[in-house]
């Protein structure tokens, strides 16, 4: 199955570490420097131009992928479980 993270992005779920809101978890220096390092290794995607409310962690392959979308984890989340995907 796949989850559409906004834009024309759509991952597989089996790739998927975890989906993340925006302003509770970027409170946290580690996630701060966690979202860091992914920038300067290229591991950023923006999947939207509007205001950021999620990241979704990927692994594809033993590579992390950071999807940035604009819609919140809650959405993100509900459209999994609709799914059945988790």
């Amino acid at each position: 199955m796949y989850l559409h993270l906004g834009g024309d992005v759509a991952v597989k779920t089996d790739d998927i570490i975890g989906i993340f809101d925006m302003d509770n978890t970027t409170v946290s220096a580690k996630t701060r420097s966690f979202l860091r390092k992914a920038q300067k290794n290229g591991e950023i995607s923006d999947v939207t131009d509007d205001l950021p409310k999620s990241f979704i962690v990927t692994e594809v392959s033993g590579k992390n992928q950071v999807y940035i979308s604009s819609l919140a984890a809650r959405t993100l989340l509900k459209r999994a479980r609709s799914e059945n995907i988790i």
